[in-house]
């Protein structure tokens, strides 16, 4: 295959405080990538793409240093932190421009970098997305793996499609970034819409090994945001599901007044007040949750029609390297 006619991949990575992790695990997307060009796969003009989610430490700072030793390092900065997802579209729109793949992944080195060989293999073989799977959940905690597999039987119950133990770790070809990037919500879970984009995948299973350097930023507060902003943009079910709730509250509550009047009329008088009490928090706690989830639906709609930005690219290492030679 000549070097005009093989593909361009771009590796894109997000960042966010990786200042700890990145000088570990730059060296080892370079092999790949290196890899990768030597056995004819992918085109010299392949590029790894770093992502910084507006770093308060000196993550860009050494994302640039490593623009200006290896031509193979990139990078584009967000003008502030926007979270994850923002981070993971920013690069693949970015990239778009110029490769004829993606492979997006996370800088901890926790995801095996050599499956991305498989993936470009696959993409080969015509598939437009190739998806990152693990094989088990091993190096997982009993909470995060038993928390995750009740997140993804959730997920298929309220009719989304997802990929069981994928994250964010997928090769995508050119054309479904330009069909991605018709979806415009401001509420990104990548993991539900890469699906609903369409065109022929596949899966490569991997294992995933422990973080090589620095603090997860992913705690389970952002672990649970992320659950209900991929449940709540999926799907509408959650607002069935309240009206059939409010459906089953009340016929009990139109029994429960049959019951009461009966009872009135044969002279029988109901006693204490324990059973008032609690129907009246019942009810009262039933229609705050209903109120809370109708509410977390208009939240997302008031964001949505607002049509802000889903990311802001502030700075380039190419634009600095090129503004330097001038």
């Amino acid at each position: 295959m000549s070097e005009n006619k093989k593909n361009c991949l771009y590796i894109v990575i997000p960042c966010y405080n990786e200042e700890q992790v990145l000088p570990v695990t730059s060296g080892m997307f370079l092999d790949e990538l290196n890899h990768l060009i030597k056995a004819g796969k992918i085109s010299s003009g392949s590029r790894i793409m770093f992502v910084n989610d507006g770093s308060s430490d000196s993550t860009w700072d050494i994302i640039t240093d490593l623009s200006k030793k290896d031509e193979h390092f990139i990078g584009i900065s967000q003008s502030r932190n926007r979270g994850h997802q923002s981070s993971v579209l920013a690069g693949l729109m970015e990239a778009s421009q110029y490769a004829d793949i993606t492979i997006s992944i996370d800088c901890d080195g926790q995801d095996d970098i050599h499956a991305m060989e498989d993936m470009v293999d696959a993409y080969h073989d015509g598939c437009d997305i190739v998806y990152g799977v693990r094989n088990d959940r091993s190096t997982d905690t009993f909470f995060k793996r038993n928390t995750a597999k009740g997140f993804y039987k959730i997920m298929a119950k309220l009719g989304a499609e997802t990929v069981y133990n994928h994250a964010d770790y997928r090769l995508l070809s050119k054309r479904v970034i330009n069909e991605l990037a018709q979806f415009k919500e401001t509420n990104l879970y990548l993991r539900g819409l890469i699906p609903l984009v369409g065109f022929k995948s596949t899966s490569v299973y991997y294992s995933r090994s422990e973080r090589l350097a620095g603090k997860s930023h992913y705690p389970f507060s952002k672990m649970l945001n992320l659950a209900l902003n991929g449940i709540t943009s999926l799907s509408v079910k959650p607002l069935r599901l309240v009206m059939s709730l409010g459906i089953i509250v009340s016929i009990i509550s139109f029994i429960g007044v049959i019951w009461a009047v009966v009872d009135n009329l044969l002279g029988n008088t109901v006693t204490g007040w324990a059973s008032t009490v609690c129907i009246v928090c019942f009810m009262g706690g039933i229609q705050l949750m209903c109120l809370g989830v109708i509410g977390e639906y208009i939240g997302k709609i008031y964001i949505e029609v607002k049509n802000r930005p889903r990311f802001i690219i502030s700075e380039r290492t190419y634009e600095c390297n090129e503004d330097k030679n001038q």
